[in-house]
């Protein structure tokens, strides 16, 4: 528990700077692109959200790499480096009006540096939190990373509410937005302290005992190849739901529903607090069930509810109703980030575990994840919202096939050690192998 906790506060901070961009985008985005109308604008600060997750699988196979030639705890210290950087250049650009696009090229040159950041984080963080839950309950220990994530956010949420409440829409606009970059950068600091107190875990410890000398390198990934595009091709419809229910439905709850900024950001709120302490419950029924079970309850969830969800927002736009519905989606949701971390990892063997998830996780989320919020902005732009409605459900489609055909994962031998006495017990048909195929 220990071991976990020291994990995921690293990985709250993170996400806690990653997300707040997106929350505080309402605010700054006219500052930094002042041309054109408030969709045009929020289009343009979406397009510097996505550069940072083009720059994620750059980051995965960086500091993938250097976690698992340097250890786990290695890598996650030095990705909370990179985002203190990243969120104190963003409090600090110069707007429009101070010095032209000077301003939106800093907010880029940090957006890039949160991309190389979270790219490296995540594999990290579910490498080492996969790695220290003991077997039987890896789920559960591996869902308190995206409970970290909504922790992160539901943190950049809060901060938004405050300071909503303190200042007028002006001031938030003027100066306020930097704010929470500023406590984000002091946040890291304090995480770097802390994560260089984390053991490392046994599995990465064995392995360096027994070193190959082919730890980390994408010769491994290639020979794990069948994993890498399964990962690819799992995390496809779980990103794109991802993103469209904690990022993107912010703004629509305004600009398509009609709410009030602060009303959206409290029914924001309200359902993130419910998904975090979803998250425990669907890591823990995997570990009864297995995953693809879970899985797939998500990949029908998303596949044929994402239209009714999202219509029935702009029908009844109210702070009941929106909140139920976010519930409901957030809920299924559920069924993705809840394992997501854990599959992922039980499917490489330990020398390429972490760069072999970084990989093919950033790809995937930087094509499918990281246009989420553009497509689906561009899609209003167009006057063809319900578009994008359909592409999410199509997303989970092509997921939900591959949850179908995909092996059971949740009895994997993570470790020399722990395969040894699985094999010696004679409990695991096959336990010899580390790797699923």
């Amino acid at each position: 528990m220990r071991a976990v906790i020291g994990g995921s506060i690293g990985n709250l901070v993170e996400w806690y700077d990653w997300f707040v961009y997106a929350s505080f985008a309402l605010y700054f985005a006219e500052r930094f692109f002042p041309e054109g109308s408030p969709t045009a604008q929020l289009m343009n600060t979406a397009a510097v959200f996505a550069v940072g997750f083009l720059a994620r699988p750059l980051g995965g196979w960086l500091l993938g790499r250097v976690a698992d030639r340097r250890g786990r705890k290695f890598g996650l210290t030095l990705s909370v480096t990179m985002m203190s950087v990243s969120a104190l250049l963003i409090a600090v650009a110069p707007t429009h009006d101070q010095a032209g696009y000077l301003g939106a090229a800093i907010l880029l040159v940090a957006r890039i540096m949160q991309g190389l950041s979270v790219g490296g984080e995540y594999a990290a963080s579910a490498s080492y939190l996969t790695e220290t839950s003991q077997r039987g309950h890896r789920g559960l220990g591996s869902s308190f990373q995206y409970v970290s994530v909504t922790l992160g956010q539901l943190f950049g949420l809060a901060v938004l509410m405050v300071l909503q409440s303190l200042l007028t829409p002006q001031q938030l606009s003027a100066w306020g937005w930097r704010i929470p970059f500023v406590i984000g950068a002091i946040a890291a600091v304090v995480v770097f302290y802390l994560r260089r107190r984390l053991p490392e875990t046994a599995a990465y410890q064995e392995e360096t005992a027994n070193d190959s000398g082919r730890r980390g390198t994408l010769a491994e990934v290639w020979r794990n190849r069948r994993a890498a595009l399964l990962v690819f091709a799992l995390t496809i419809g779980g990103s794109v739901a991802f993103y469209t229910y904690t990022t993107y439905l912010t703004k629509y709850l305004v600009n398509s529903a009609g709410l009030s900024k602060g009303t959206a950001t409290s029914v924001m709120f309200l359902a993130l607090c419910v998904f975090a302490v979803l998250l425990p419950v669907g890591g823990a029924l995997s570990d009864r069930i297995g995953r693809r079970p879970v899985l797939m309850f998500f990949g029908v969830g998303t596949t044929l509810g994402t239209y009714p969800i999202m219509t029935a927002i702009q029908r009844w736009p109210s702070f009941g109703a929106a909140l139920a519905l976010a519930v409901l989606a957030l809920t299924i949701v559920c069924g993705y980030s809840s394992v997501n971390a854990c599959v992922k990892a039980e499917l490489f063997p330990t020398s390429v575990r972490t760069v072999g998830v970084a990989v093919p996780y950033s790809l995937a989320q930087a094509i499918f994840g990281g246009t989420a919020e553009y497509i689906a902005l561009a899609f209003r732009n167009a006057g063809h919202e319900h578009y994008f409605f359909f592409y999410v459900s199509g997303c989970a489609l092509f997921s939900l096939i591959v949850y179908l055909a995909m092996p059971e994962t949740r009895a994997v031998a993570l470790s020399r050690s722990e395969r040894d006495a699985v094999a010696e017990a004679g409990r695991e048909p096959g336990a010899g192998k580390e790797t699923v195929s």
